[in-house]
C-alpha cells in the first residue's frame, strides 16, 4: 500500500540514486575506450531484454499481458525524450566530471517550474521565483569562469535538464494512462531501436569494437545496462511504499553517489565553490519538488468529492 512503508521507500531510492550514479561513472570510463554510441545502445539493449522477461515471467504466473500497449504515441514520445536525456549524459561525462554534470543536470525539478508558468501558464509564485533563481545560481557557480568547466561542454548538462524537465511534465499528465512496468518495458525497446537506426546509419564499427574490446569492457557495459535498468525499477517500487514527499529530497544524493564515484575511478574531486554550488542546486531542486507535491496535494483536496 503506497505510503506505508516509508523507510523502504527511502531506502529503495538511496539504491536508484546509487545505481544512477553507477551508471554515469561507468560511462564516463567505457567511453575512453569505445564508441560511446555502442554504449549507449547495449544500456538500453539490457532493459529492453530484461523487462521483456521480466513481463513475461508475470504473464506467465497470471498477472496479465503487461505487454499490451493503450498510449503508442505516449510510449515513443516519451521513450524518445529519456534517450535524449541519456544520450546528452554519456557523451556529457566524456567532456566534464562526472559529480559536476550530475549536479547540473538536476535543475529539472525548477526549470519544471519554469516551464510550467511559460508553457501552461500556471503562476510562478514569488517562492517558486526565487527557487529558480537560486538553482540557475548555484549552476553558475559549479560551472564558473575559471574553473576549468565553463564553455560549450557546460551547455550538455543544462540541455539534459531542460529535455528531462519535458520529460517529466510529459510524464506528470500521462503516467496514469499505462502501467509504470509496461511504460519501463517501452522505454528501454524504444531506446533499442532509436540507438540501433543510429548505429546502421554511424561510420562505428560495431564488430571491430566488439572484437578489440576485452571481455572486462564487454561485461561492464552490460553492468551499466543493468543500473540503469535497475535504478527505474527502484524508483518504481518506491513509489509504490511511501509518498513523494518522503522521496524526492532524497533522489539528490545522486550528487553525492557522484562525487565518490569521480574520485575512487578517476581521483577527481570537486572544489569548495563546486561543492557550494551542488549544495545550492540540490536545496532549491528539493525546494522545487516540495512545492510541486504540496500543491498536487492542495488541488486533490479541493476538487475531492464530499462524503460522509
Amino acid at each position: 500500500m503506497t505510503g506505508s512503508r516509508p523507510w523502504l521507500g527511502v531506502g529503495l531510492v538511496l539504491v536508484m540514486a546509487m545505481c544512477f550514479a553507477t551508471l554515469d561513472t561507468t560511462a564516463k570510463l567505457l567511453g575512453q575506450s569505445l564508441p560511446v554510441l555502442l554504449v549507449l545502445w547495449v544500456r538500453y539493449a539490457v532493459q529492453a531484454v530484461v523487462m521483456a522477461l521480466w513481463l513475461g515471467g508475470r504473464g506467465l504466473r497470471g498477472g496479465g499481458n503487461l505487454f499490451a500497449c493503450a498510449h503508442p504515441r505516449f510510449q515513443l514520445l516519451r521513450g524518445s525524450l529519456l534517450l535524449m536525456c541519456s544520450a546528452l549524459l554519456f557523451f556529457g561525462v566524456q567532456h566534464m566530471p562526472v559529480a559536476e554534470f550530475t549536479a547540473v543536470s538536476m535543475l529539472s525539478p525548477v526549470l519544471v517550474a519554469l516551464m510550467a508558468a511559460l508553457l501552461l501558464r500556471e503562476p510562478l509564485q514569488p517562492l517558486r521565483g526565487l527557487l529558480v533563481a537560486g538553482g540557475f545560481a548555484g549552476a553558475l557557480i559549479v560551472v564558473r569562469p575559471g574553473s576549468g568547466l565553463f564553455g560549450w561542454a557546460a551547455l550538455l548538462p543544462l540541455a539534459m535538464a531542460f529535455v528531462y524537465a519535458n520529460y517529466q511534465l510529459l510524464t506528470r499528465k500521462l503516467a496514469a494512462l499505462e502501467h509504470p512496468l509496461t511504460t519501463h518495458f517501452y522505454t528501454g525497446a524504444v531506446g533499442t531501436a532509436i540507438v540501433s537506426a543510429a548505429l546502421l546509419l554511424s561510420p562505428v564499427d560495431v564488430r571491430g569494437a566488439l572484437t578489440a574490446a576485452p571481455w572486462s569492457l564487454c561485461l561492464l557495459m552490460v553492468f551499466a545496462g543493468l543500473a540503469g535498468t535497475a535504478g527505474h525499477l527502484c524508483l518504481i517500487l518506491a513509489v509504490g511504499v511511501a509518498p513523494l514527499a518522503v522521496l524526492m529530497p532524497f533522489t539528490y544524493t545522486q550528487i553525492g553517489f557522484a562525487s565518490l564515484g569521480g574520485w575512487l575511478v578517476f581521483g577527481h574531486l570537486p572544489d569548495g565553490w563546486a561543492w557550494v554550488g551542488m549544495a545550492v542546486v540540490a536545496a532549491c531542486g528539493a525546494g522545487s519538488v516540495w512545492m510541486n507535491l504540496r500543491d498536487s496535494a492542495t488541488d486533490r483536496a479541493r476538487t475531492a468529492p464530499v462524503t460522509r
